[in-house]
């Protein structure tokens, strides 16, 4: 430190002690180690505020050489743009199928382009199946219910049976 030898240092110390006296020497390193601390603080500080305006140049002189690149354009390589572009076109497709909505919703009595499908193919289900068994007629039910004596409600239920045991 400053190129002072131990020998040194110890010879200093002593001086110090002699000159400055037992009792005040205590007060006076505690001072001289809070004005050593502020001078480190402010070296420190000083070296920061240097180390900022060298890396500042730094990227000034790269800002500048990739600005005078031939062929590269910064504005390009901005993804914002890209990402406002897909926005905005999103937005607009969106506004045209509510306005689509709208116009069909306002004028009911405009036929829509095709039939749904799905309202289709429940009808042809219900068409295709089966009908379920005839109901007997009037003139036959007061011989069924002669025949046998079934409970009116299990010859609603099952009338097939009904007839075919009767």
């Amino acid at each position: 430190m400053f190129g002072i030898d131990s020998p040194e240092l110890l010879v200093i110390a002593v001086v110090a002690l002699v000159v400055i006296g037992p009792k005040e020497l205590p007060n006076m390193l505690r001072s001289w180690g809070k004005w050593m601390s502020q001078m480190r603080g402010m070296a420190s500080e000083f070296r920061g505020h240097v180390d900022e305006m060298v890396r500042q140049s730094e990227l000034d002189e790269v800002k500048k050489q990739l600005e005078s690149a031939p062929g590269l354009d910064l504005q390009a390589l901005d993804p914002t743009k890209e990402i406002k572009n897909a926005i905005q076109e999103g937005m607009a497709e969106g506004e045209k199928i509510m306005a689509d909505a709208k116009a069909q919703i306002d004028n009911p009595l405009v036929e829509p382009e095709s039939a749904p499908q799905i309202a289709a193919e429940p009808a042809l289900a219900e068409a295709a199946a089966p009908e379920p068994a005839a109901q007997p007629t009037p003139a036959a039910a007061p011989a069924v219910a002669e025949a046998a004596p079934v409970a009116e409600p299990a010859a609603e239920e099952k009338p097939a049976k009904a007839v075919a045991t009767g």
